[in-house]
């Protein structure tokens, strides 16, 4: 069961969807993310695609984030979010909130209306991740979802082909932890 690692969740113990439709983050690897990004997530405004469980989005919102924003579109996963942030006692908060839809979806309505993200964490099913990237990028890039500074993190497994530059976001780093792979984009006309 994935729990919260720290902050003001610490300790919760959170559910994760069940079967194999969803891949919950490894600790380890929610570690090492959060140990990269920890000086840019307090204040942050969070947005994690392909939620899952919710846990990404949850231990950023734990750390201080201002604002975290799911995207899930499995009926079953979003009723494991609910259940989640009901127990953190945040399932009717302004800090935090699920799109039941599709990414696509959901960051063409966040999109239009204006919203953009310092943070923006995708974790596809590792199968789809090649294409979901494409349509992800494409649609933040084309709204300009993300922040000046801002950054877009896929995890992905490592024999995924991640390019360069995709959609105006450029690659500036990735991470290796076993099969996972953490890689990081930011806006190409901002620098790394």
């Amino acid at each position: 069961m994935p729990r919260v690692v720290t902050g003001r969740f610490r300790g919760a113990v959170l559910q994760a969807p069940e079967g194999d439709k969803t891949r919950p983050t490894t600790d380890k690897v929610k570690e090492a993310l959060f140990s990269i990004i920890q000086a840019y997530v307090p204040d942050s405004e969070f947005l994690d695609l392909f939620a899952g469980s919710g846990q990404i989005g949850i231990e950023a919102l734990s750390r201080g984030a201002k604002r975290v924003v799911l995207v899930e579109r499995s009926g079953q996963a979003a009723s494991v979010i609910a259940k989640n942030l009901s127990k953190i006692r945040m399932d009717d908060s302004d800090e935090i909130r699920l799109h039941k839809k599709s990414v696509a979806q959901a960051l063409e309505l966040m999109g239009q209306g204006g919203e953009r993200f310092d943070i923006i964490f995708m974790d596809p099913p590792y199968k789809d991740v090649p294409l979901r990237l494409e349509e992800a990028t494409k649609i933040i890039s084309d709204f300009g979802m993300l922040k000046e500074d801002g950054m877009l993190i896929v995890e992905h497994d490592k024999d995924c082909e991640i390019p360069e530059e995709l959609n105006g976001l450029k690659r500036v780093r990735s991470c290796s932890y076993g099969i996972t792979v953490i890689t990081f984009f930011k806006d190409k006309n901002i620098g790394g």
